[in-house]
């Protein structure tokens, strides 16, 4: 009986406890009234609040109390907010304001209608190629954007990615990311493997020296997640994931989706580079090769009712000079095109004033297309010192200069090259066969010599020995009398 009441009263005792918390919760702060709580991460807990001056929906962030206490982090998290609140642009979260109130320190982001990258790859596992490759292109115009002023997010992954309910892609947490990325230890409870799983392994080694081309990387990470739905590298800690990242080597997506076209796969490798100088150096040239591949949703397939953007091949390109940009629909997004994607006829017809020496060595100037000039570098009647020129007031540079003949020049120097090797080995191979037929003339006659030398010396030791004998045989009685008579005259 006694226990019975015990817990009654505990339970009488919690219901009031819970009652005056709930009684002295915060409900206001400053100009945002708190709807309800959206989550809690690594920095504090994120709030639906709507701000009541323009009657608008915004995201709270507010900074945890263990934060809060730290002057240095929380002037670190002011100033970030307000470098963040500089960007403008349709597909970067916006920062309407950052403030504290009574000690409460916050800032009110853009509310986003929908989900993140990573909700979504929780439900479909991975995209379509199509979709992807949308979503890759729309963040890294975004990430180009917040680079262009000196920003580098530090933490580009699917839960930083999200897509509202008409399919609009918003890339969050810019500014943010770095003040969090620098103070927050990646093993700090809250804050989970979230960055590792996609950061680039210099970044692992000093957050403090990374550049643009860190979130290039993670950003090619989560490109491959989105096709596969698999991380190109795991760990069972953050310590055995760096060392993986460490090694550079990972499945290809295409070995585990065949379908993937092989360019995309050379875009993600080199997106994810081990060594930062052999990736993309800027997000321009990430939208410019996957805008090449043309294999872009326009609009986002698993979405009802998603907006068309406009980033596939039925978008023209408006070529300005030397710049080679396109709309891409209402979003305002600006691409790069390659040259690769001109058509070859009008390349082909393009007219260049071409100076070169003809067959009489005597300098020349003649109005040459495209073509005309290909066909003449291959033929070997335009070298590496033919000079071009695309006006007739322009100035005359290489032709080695313009891409359009860059890789003909290249081509015939190297078959001049290899030409020279084979007349420099021919020269060599004659020159060797000429020695070694003046050497068999010159052995013929010394063998002969010898031979001659042989034969007269035996005719002059066969003459000797004849002469010799016939003395012997004319005189040698003679002198053997002669001589025992010089014996007997010795004795006596």
């Amino acid at each position: 009986m006694s226990e019975r009441n015990n817990k009654k009263t505990d339970a009488n005792t919690s219901d009031k406890s819970g009652a005056a918390k709930a009684k002295n919760a915060v409900t206001k702060v400053g100009d945002f009234e708190l709807k309800k709580r959206l989550g809690k991460g690594g920095m504090g807990e994120v709030f639906l609040a709507k701000q009541t001056s323009l009657d608008r929906l915004v995201a709270l962030k507010t900074l945890s109390k263990d934060l809060a206490k730290r002057e240095d982090f929380v002037a670190r998290f002011l100033r970030e907010a307000r470098s963040m609140a500089k960007l403008d642009h349709p597909n970067v979260v916006k920062v309407y304001a950052v403030d504290s109130f009574k000690g409460l320190h916050f800032a009110a982001i853009e509310y986003v209608d929908g989900k993140s990258v990573q909700d979504w790859l929780n439900k479909l596992k991975q995209f379509s190629i199509g979709d992807a490759v949308h979503i890759a292109m729309v963040s890294a115009e975004a990430m180009k954007h917040a680079h262009d002023l000196n920003m580098v997010h530090r933490d580009i992954k699917p839960d930083n990615i999200l897509l509202t309910s008409k399919g609009v892609v918003k890339v969050a947490d810019f500014g943010l990311a770095k003040v969090i990325d620098e103070d927050v230890s990646m093993t700090q409870s809250g804050t989970g493997l979230g960055t590792p799983l996609y950061m680039a392994p210099e970044q692992a080694r000093s957050a403090k020296t990374v550049d643009q081309r860190s979130d290039i990387y993670a950003l090619g990470a989560t490109l491959y997640h989105m096709l596969t739905g698999a991380l190109p590298f795991n760990g069972g800690s953050a310590l055995e994931l760096i060392i993986a990242k460490e090694t550079g080597k990972y499945e290809t997506a295409r070995k585990l989706r065949p379908e993937i076209p092989e360019r995309l796969d050379l875009v993600i490798d080199k997106m994810m580079a081990k060594d930062p100088k052999h990736r993309y150096s800027d997000c321009s040239e990430v939208v410019r090769d996957l805008a090449a591949l043309g294999i872009a949703s326009d609009a986002l397939t698993f979405l009802d009712g998603a907006v068309p953007t406009g980033i596939t091949r039925s978008a023209s390109p408006t070529l300005s000079g030397s710049s080679n940009t396109m709309s891409l629909g209402s979003t305002g997004l600006l691409s790069s095109r390659v040259d690769a994607k001109m058509s070859e006829t009008r390349k082909a017809s393009r007219t260049w004033y071409v100076q070169f020496d003809d067959a009489k060595q005597k300098t020349v100037v003649e109005k040459l297309s495209t073509g005309r000039i290909l066909k003449m570098v291959n033929a070997g009647m335009l070298t590496a010192k033919a000079r071009a020129k695309a006006s007739a007031d322009g100035a005359y540079l290489p032709l080695s200069q313009y891409q359009e003949f860059t890789d003909a020049i290249e081509s015939s120097l190297s078959r001049k090259t290899n030409q020279i090797k084979k007349e420099d080995l021919k020269s060599l191979y004659q020159q060797v066969e000429k020695d070694q037929k003046r050497h068999n003339r010159w052995r013929w006659i010394t063998n002969k010599f010898r031979s001659f030398v042989g034969t007269i010396s035996l005719i002059i030791y066969l003459a000797l020995i004849g002469l010799v004998l016939w003395l012997l045989s004319t005189y040698g009685a003679q002198l053997f009398n002669y001589l025992g008579q010089k014996v007997t005259e010795m004795i006596n």
